[in-house]
C-alpha cells in the first residue's frame, strides 16, 4: 500500500521509510570528509558528535523517514521538513565547526589560500549579518507564497535542489552568526541578539499569513483525493503552527548559545579594558618613582578609635 493510501499514525511513522539516494550520498560524502579532516584538527569530539548526529543524522532522517514519505502528501509534514532543513540541520553542522576542520586539514599552503578566500570581499559581503539573516528570512516567504512550493511538490529535481538550498542557506546563517569558525569579520554578539528578536517577529508573521491566507497549492492537494487525516484547510493551519511554534522552539538552543557567547565576549572585553586602564596608570606614574614610597591612604578608623575616652581602654 502506498504512503498516499496509508493513514499517517504513530505506528506508520515508525515503520515508514523513503529512499532518498541523493541526500544519502551527499550526507555520506560530507560525513566522511568531516571525520577525515577532524583527525588533523583541534576540534573536540563533542563537536564532532554534534555535527554527525544533530547535523547529518537529522538531515538524513528529514528525507529518508516518514517525513520524506509524506512531505508531498501533508502540508504540515512538509513544514516540519522545512524547519528541520533550514534551522535544525544547519545549526548542528555549524556547531561541529566544519570550517575549522577543513582549514586544519589543508596544510600550510592550502591554509594560506583558504585564508585569502576568507578575507575576500565576496566572503565578507556574504557573511555580513544583514545578508545571511535576510536570506534565511526571505527564503521561506518566497517558498510558500510563490509558485516555488507547488513546483517542489510536482518535480523531484526541484525538490532535491530546494532541500539542498535550505541546508546551504541555514548553514551560512548559523556559521556567520555563531562565529565558532574563522569568519571574514567578527561582529559583536549583541548585534546577533538584536537580529534574533527581529527574526522571531518575521517567523511569526509568516505563520500568521499562512494560517489566515489563501490555500497554498490547493489544486495539487485536492487532486490527491486523500480520504484520511486532516482536511486541506486544517492541514495548512497545522503547518502554519509548525512553522511558527516549532521554529521558535528549535531556535531556543541557538538563542541560548548566543547569550552564552555574548557573556563570554563581555568578559573578554572587560579584561581588555582593565588591562588598558592598568597600562594607562603605569604610563602615568613618573619614571624612577618607587611604588613602595607612594603614599597609601590609611584605612578608615573605627568609630571608637576616634573617641579619646574609649581609645585607650580598647587598645591597652
Amino acid at each position: 500500500m502506498s504512503a498516499l493510501h496509508e493513514p499517517l499514525t504513530v505506528e506508520t511513522a515508525l515503520v515508514t521509510g523513503h529512499l532518498d539516494l541523493v541526500t544519502i550520498a551527499v550526507c555520506l560524502v560530507v560525513l566522511a570528509g568531516y571525520w577525515w579532516g577532524w583527525r588533523r584538527s583541534t576540534v573536540s569530539v563533542g563537536r564532532g558528535v554534534a555535527f554527525s548526529v544533530l547535523g547529518v543524522g537529522i538531515w538524513v532522517a528529514s528525507t529518508s523517514s516518514f517525513i520524506g514519505a509524506y512531505a508531498d502528501i501533508l502540508f504540515w509534514v512538509r513544514a516540519l521538513q522545512v524547519v528541520l532543513l533550514l534551522l535544525v540541520v544547519p545549526f548542528g553542522l555549524a556547531a561541529g565547526m566544519p570550517i575549522t576542520v577543513l582549514r586544519d586539514s589543508l596544510g600550510p599552503a592550502g591554509t594560506r589560500r583558504f585564508d585569502a578566500v576568507l578575507a575576500s570581499r565576496f566572503a565578507r559581503v556574504l557573511t555580513y549579518p544583514a545578508v545571511a539573516s535576510g536570506l534565511i528570512l526571505v527564503t521561506p516567504w518566497l517558498f510558500y507564497l510563490t509558485g516555488w512550493y507547488e513546483a517542489v511538490l510536482r518535480g523531484t529535481a526541484t525538490d532535491v535542489a530546494t532541500r539542498l538550498l535550505f541546508v546551504a542557506v541555514g548553514f551560512l546563517y548559523f556559521y556567520s552568526r555563531l562565529q565558532l569558525d574563522p569568519v571574514p569579520r567578527r561582529f559583536p554578539q549583541v548585534i546577533s541578539l538584536v537580529i534574533t528578536i527581529v527574526e522571531t517577529i518575521g517567523d511569526g508573521a509568516l505563520g500568521v499569513v499562512i494560517w489566515q491566507g489563501h490555500d497554498i497549492a490547493h489544486g495539487y492537494y485536492a487532486a490527491l483525493e486523500r480520504t484520511w487525516g486532516p482536511a486541506l484547510r486544517t492541514d495548512q493551519i497545522i503547518g502554519a503552527g509548525v512553522l511558527w511554534v516549532l521554529g521558535d522552539v528549535v531556535g531556543l538552543p541557538f538563542l541560548l548559545t548566543l547569550m552564552s557567547r555574548f557573556t563570554s565576549d563581555e568578559k573578554v572585553r572587560a579584561t581588555e579594558i582593565d588591562a588598558e586602564l592598568d597600562a594607562a596608570d603605569a604610563d602615568a606614574t613618573p619614571s624612577g618613582t618607587d611604588h613602595a614610597d607612594t603614599a597609601v591612604p590609611a584605612p578608615p578608623a573605627l568609630w571608637w578609635e576616634a573617641d579619646p575616652g574609649l581609645k585607650d581602654r580598647f587598645t591597652r
